[in-house]
């Protein structure tokens, strides 16, 4: 029997995966974590020796309902130095396997997925958070988070206003007059930081700077700030005041006290405890937790990304890929009567 496994390439993902349907699938799986159907270890990182760079490996497991689930793994790399290059900071694939026998059934490029399923969170945390009537977006940074943030955000709220700063201002011109046209909605850049926040209703960082870009002095009450460009301990978007200020909910708590900086160093200064975290994104979704509760608290979802979501995206490529006939089959590796086989 020849096994063939399919290959989903950077372009195809965007086709597959739309933010819409995404946004749904993030919001099924946070769910499913929350409710014990779906499990992973911490991510794993190999670091360069001079921490230019790293390479990273995201198992998990969901279970499907009415069937065996799925297993799979992300195992990208990292290196923030690409930003404003020809390639992008996180590169690499993830592998998809059914778990009923173990049968590889897709590889499928990382940095779209990656790209994609980040906002999309986001976007489930903006709709679960953010005020009904939030229309002000603050974009902090201005590469390929911060168009599928605009996107996703723009799916879950009525934007009337976009703001984008970057530490570059060059580029949020750029950001700005593309995404302007490309949307047909007006995107302002700003010249600072400061400028796009303050008085935004929904703040979304998407940086690499490991010293924080946004101060709580410059945050309005009742915003709803995504935190999502810091997934190690020693980086951080936001300062100590924005955390304090804030009522803070997180992707997953084991994985935001072992990798999210933006908390730990608050928590390393006394500035706020464990305690600080309100609940997990799943608690919210489903109604363990009533998430925001006045109008004028400020909120705050840091993500540091899930092996499960990456794991839930691939799921609903794989399947529309399957539906469409789209992507690229490969013979592989997998059956017993194939030369080279295992014993």
């Amino acid at each position: 029997m020849i096994h063939r496994v399919l290959i989903v390439n950077q372009r195809e993902v965007a086709q597959l995966l739309p933010m819409d349907a995404c946004i749904q699938a993030m919001a099924t799986a946070f769910v499913a974590l929350t409710r014990g159907e779906a499990a992973m270890p911490l991510r794993q990182i190999v670091w360069r020796p001079d921490r230019t760079g790293a390479l990273g490996l995201m198992p998990s497991r969901l279970e499907r309902e009415g069937g065996a689930g799925s297993l799979g793994a992300k195992i990208v790399t990292f290196f923030p130095k690409n930003e404003g290059t020809e390639l992008d900071s996180h590169q690499g694939a993830v592998l998809l396997f059914e778990a009923e026998r173990g049968r590889l059934l897709a590889v499928i490029d990382a940095t779209s997925v990656t790209a994609i399923r980040t906002a999309a969170v986001s976007a489930v945390a903006t709709r679960a958070l953010a005020r009904p009537d939030a229309k002000d977006l603050a974009l902090v940074g201005s590469g390929v988070q911060a168009r599928t943030h605009l996107e996703a955000i723009r799916a879950v709220r009525p934007l009337a206003r976009v703001r984008v700063a970057s530490l570059t201002p060059e580029r949020a011109q750029a950001f700005a007059r593309r995404e302007s046209e490309r949307l047909g909605l007006a995107v302002t850049a700003c010249a600072s930081v400061r400028e796009a926040v303050e008085g935004a209703d929904v703040v979304c960082t998407a940086t690499s700077s490991r010293a924080p870009v946004v101060e709580g002095a410059w945050l309005a009450p009742g915003a709803h700030i995504n935190a999502v460009g810091s997934s190690v301990a020693a980086a951080r978007e936001l300062d100590t005041a924005a955390v304090v200020r804030s009522r803070l909910f997180v992707d997953r708590r084991e994985s935001a006290l072992a990798e999210a900086g933006d908390f730990l160093i608050p928590r390393g200064e006394g500035a706020v405890s464990d305690a600080h975290i309100q609940a997990e994104l799943g608690e919210v979704l489903t109604g363990a937790h009533p998430g925001r509760t006045a109008r004028d608290e400020i909120t705050l979802f840091k993500s540091v990304g899930l092996a499960v979501e990456d794991l839930a995206a691939a799921r609903l490529i794989f399947a529309t890929a399957q539906t469409r006939g789209a992507g690229t089959y490969v013979e592989f590796g997998g059956g017993r009567d194939q030369p080279g086989s295992a014993p």
